[in-house]
């Protein structure tokens, strides 16, 4: 195989690395972190109060 033969195939490969992190990113790993801090958010404002009570009272 020749230099620049195997510069393409390098080429196409880490093309193709490059497209499989960004679908995992985008699709995987992005939405599973918005929905755990909202989740995690939730859950403070939750145990927030149960000790304080809700908003207005007081």
């Amino acid at each position: 195989m020749s230099s620049s033969a195997n510069s393409v195939a390098n080429d196409l490969q880490r093309k193709r690395a490059e497209l499989r992190a960004f679908l995992f990113l985008t699709v995987v790993l992005f939405p599973l972190l918005a929905v755990g801090i909202v989740a995690g958010y939730g859950f403070l404002v939750w145990i927030w109060q149960i000790y304080n009570g809700p908003p207005g009272v007081g």
